[in-house]
């Protein structure tokens, strides 16, 4: 059974290296496992860098195609969340590029250039007498703030606070050097501060979230995939 957050609980058995394993041996319960275990992290780095959730899930899905169809090549030289980010990322980027051209604008901007400007807003009362939906109300307005970041300051500040990478696996994902991480996200943080002030601790960890029907959804539809391109297999 699928949890709120569209997990399965997991085996301590079954760390990274024997679901690669499994997989390459062909068992695709196993890949369905990879999906749910790493689901929820990697639609929410898609979704910071995409701003968009149905493109950040069709991202999430073709990133996974290729995750299946290159599995063999895992090493475990990086954490496999690690791995799987940086391809999450790769699509995430090819996106990007993609619809500047069609706009017939510059490519995307590059990661080492920043427009430093965000929004200026009233701080919120943390201390509502209805603090659930304050809460609520707080994560969509971060969300928001979120997207007006420079790209280069959103991805970092999506594996750095969010998803709680350390700054060498956001180095390893980003490929760019462990002072650039540091730097960035300090100024991310700095630039949402100056919008949120206060509120911004008590919403960042709840950023993007990715429920069970929209986990089941991507599932389903990569596991359809996958049979679609290498037939039925067997599952164990």
């Amino acid at each position: 059974m699928t949890n709120n957050a569209g997990t399965y609980p997991l085996p301590l058995a079954d760390d990274d290296q024997s679901i690669v394993r499994r997989i390459v041996a062909g068992d695709r319960s196993a890949f369905e496992l990879l999906m749910r275990r790493h689901n929820r992290r990697l639609y929410r780095l898609a979704r910071g860098t995409l701003h968009n959730d149905a493109e950040a899930e069709d991202a999430l899905q073709e990133a996974y195609m290729s995750a299946y169809r290159s599995i063999g090549k895992f090493r475990g030289d990086s954490a496999l969340f690690t791995w799987l980010s940086r391809l999450v990322l790769n699509e995430c980027f090819g996106r990007l590029r993609r619809e500047a051209r069609r706009q017939n604008v510059i490519p995307m901007v590059d990661l080492s250039t920043h427009q430093d400007a965000v929004d200026a807003m009233t701080a919120h009362d943390s201390d509502s007498p209805d603090h659930a939906v304050a809460r609520a109300e707080m994560r969509a307005l971060l969300e928001r703030k979120l997207d007006a970041l420079p790209d280069a300051f959103r991805v970092v500040f999506v594996l750095r606070s969010i998803e709680e990478m350390s700054v060498e696996e956001t180095a390893q994902c980003l490929d760019i050097p462990e002072a650039t991480v540091r730097s960035r996200h300090f100024r991310a943080k700095s630039l949402l501060r100056e919008s949120l002030a206060r509120e911004i601790d008590l919403a960042e960890r709840d950023l993007f979230e990715f429920g069970g029907s929209q986990c089941d959804r991507v599932v389903t539809s990569v596991l359809l995939r996958i049979a679609d391109e290498y037939g039925p297999g067997d599952s164990q």
